[in-house]
């Protein structure tokens, strides 16, 4: 259904085109957000690089996944597993290290860019500190909320793998390829559930900061608005993703191999890093961006009846504490 010509909603290279739109006319707004707000996470981010490999930290999660896995039946000749249970350690370390700068200035960050963004018409003064910070409770709610998401996504996803493996354990499975062969598929069922519930939870940050009410109504939202625009929400994150994932590692090329050949120690190296760390924040900030213009779009958007051929909207409403989802018929189609 998501490729029904039927569907009314906005093209992802139309709401890209829109958020970088939106970025330049609030450039020195969103600039210095990103450059007193994100750029302290972002650092924190890109930093670990540093520390997170030579921290104990680092082994005790992967020798404690890797036991688990073991303990769970999967293969150990499995090289996805190997690959897959190291990454995870990385990611969670981390996370872990850049904890206390992400739950308070990454989210004032992301606070202050929607409620500039949460309006109708054009803003030209921009959002008082204390409203900002009237958003920082329902985007931690979020947050928090979003952390447990992620942590049963992660969860569904190895017991579907569980169950797959054993399953063919279990039949005897002749071929001696087919090792390789489902690691390929594990790695693509594992990628696509992950990616979806990052999704969701970029959705449902959004959310709580636009309606102003988080926690897990807010994900209850965003799966209720994200339904049928799935392809767009990935095509809108893989571009971001993949330019911090590519300024990740120039970090890595440049600022910590100078580190270990102790390099970093001159003026401009330092001054490199730095503006580095500057790029990322700026994309971080171009990511929320891209979030509320999508949200906005999800919102505004149009679900038609396949059968009966009526064109509805979706409406999520508000009233005395209570939230609801309202379906109202537009007009039918001929």
């Amino acid at each position: 259904m998501e490729g029904s010509p039927r569907i009314q909603m906005e093209k992802a290279s139309k709401i890209m085109r829109r958020s970088i739109y939106i970025f330049l006319q609030n450039y020195q707004y969103l600039t210095a957000t990103a450059a007193l707000l994100a750029f302290p996470c972002s650092a924190s981010i890109l930093l670990s690089q540093f520390f997170v490999p030579s921290s104990p930290l680092l082994p005790t999660i992967h020798n404690r996944l890797r036991v688990l896995f073991q303990a769970a039946g999967f293969p150990p000749s499995s090289k996805f597993f190997t690959i897959l249970s190291f990454k995870i350690s990385q990611t969670i370390s981390s996370s872990i290290f850049a904890l206390p700068l992400t739950l308070s200035f990454l989210l004032i960050a992301k606070s202050s860019i929607i409620k500039l963004l949460n309006h109708h018409k054009p803003n030209l003064q921009p959002p008082s500190f204390s409203s900002v910070i009237s958003l920082y409770k329902p985007l931690l709610a979020t947050y928090i909320c979003n952390f447990l998401l992620l942590l049963s996504a992660n969860a569904t996803a190895f017991s579907l793998l569980l169950f797959a493996f054993n399953f063919l354990q279990g039949l005897e499975f002749p071929s001696p390829n087919w090792l390789p062969f489902l690691s390929v598929t594990a790695a693509v069922v594992y990628s696509i559930i992950v990616a979806n519930a990052l999704i969701i939870c970029s959705l449902a940050l959004v959310s709580s900061g636009m309606e102003r009410s988080g926690g897990y109504l807010a994900i209850l939202k965003a799966c209720v608005l994200i339904r049928g625009r799935t392809s767009t929400a990935l095509t809108l994150a893989v571009p971001v993703n993949l330019v911090m994932a590519a300024i990740e590692a120039l970090f890595h090329y440049r600022v910590v191999r100078a580190y270990h050949t102790g390099d970093l120690t001159s003026f401009p190296m330092a001054l490199e890093g730095i503006l580095i760390v500057y790029l990322y924040s700026i994309f971080v900030v171009l990511d929320t961006v891209v979030s509320c213009m999508f949200f906005k779009s999800c919102k505004t958007g149009y679900l038609t009846d396949q059968e009966g051929r009526y064109t509805y909207r979706i409406e999520i409403a508000e009233e005395d504490g209570y939230t609801y989802v309202k379906l109202k018929n537009i007009e039918p189609l001929p």
